[in-house]
């Protein structure tokens, strides 16, 4: 506690005197460049990772990067997107997972600490397709290639559900908003964008440009007329 204490301190001397216009504007008011979404592990910094400053990102975090379909139990993501989207006008919403998710290893039965974590298993029921795709399609794939394969099914999935959020649908159907879907590699510091003509994930850097509306949908739609199948 202590350290966060100086961090406070070091900040009121330092570093808001380095930033005091930025923040003199945004007192007023806030345009964020996208709305991010993203699981709320403390080695995800969403700033940090897009070199951004304070004002460009409106961020979600919870448990799994989880989006509730529309009609479940999620009013807090709902009403948080549905005021960036409505409220400040994002044109963006990514999806960001990450690697070595314990989110993920729950949802895989892959971790004992989740019997003491009610709240968590229920929470983690709007992942359920998640661990359906990876339990019909992936048993494959072993350890850390399973758990890194489910956190990007988790992604495409909860971008499937976001579309379900009549917010959202409006906006896509007009043509006002890009959906994202990434993924972070914590141990690297790279990020990868879900290329939808190549139905992969693909280094960011290499591909240069944002991805189109709708990103992801098509394979996680695809997934999961597996599983039912």
């Amino acid at each position: 506690m202590q350290r966060l204490v100086e961090g406070v301190y070091h900040f009121q001397t330092v570093g808001f005197a380095n930033h005091r216009p930025l923040f003199e504007r945004l007192t007023h008011v806030q345009k964020p460049l996208a709305c991010f979404i993203t699981c709320s592990d403390s080695r995800i910094n969403p700033n940090l990772i897009t070199s951004t400053e304070p004002g460009d990102l409106f961020i979600i975090r919870n448990v799994g990067n989880i989006i509730p379909a529309h009609g479940s139990d999620g009013a807090g993501e709902s009403a948080a997107i549905e005021f960036a989207v409505e409220g400040l006008e994002v044109p963006d919403i990514i999806v960001c997972g990450h690697t070595n998710c314990g989110a993920m290893k729950g949802l895989l039965g892959s971790s004992d600490d989740l019997r003491r974590m009610p709240a968590v298993q229920r929470w983690l029921h709007h992942a359920d397709a998640t661990g359906r795709i990876i339990e019909e399609n992936y048993q494959h794939l072993m350890d850390n290639a399973r758990l890194t394969a489910a956190a990007e099914v988790n992604v495409l999935v909860q971008v499937e559900h976001l579309q379900t959020l009549p917010v959202i649908a409006a906006r896509l159907n007009r043509g006002r908003l890009n959906l994202h879907a990434w993924m972070y590699k914590i141990e690297t510091g790279e990020i990868f964008a879900y290329d939808i003509q190549q139905k992969q994930f693909r280094l960011l850097t290499e591909l240069r440009a944002a991805a189109p509306a709708g990103t992801g949908v098509e394979l996680a739609s695809a997934e999961l007329e597996r599983v039912k199948a």
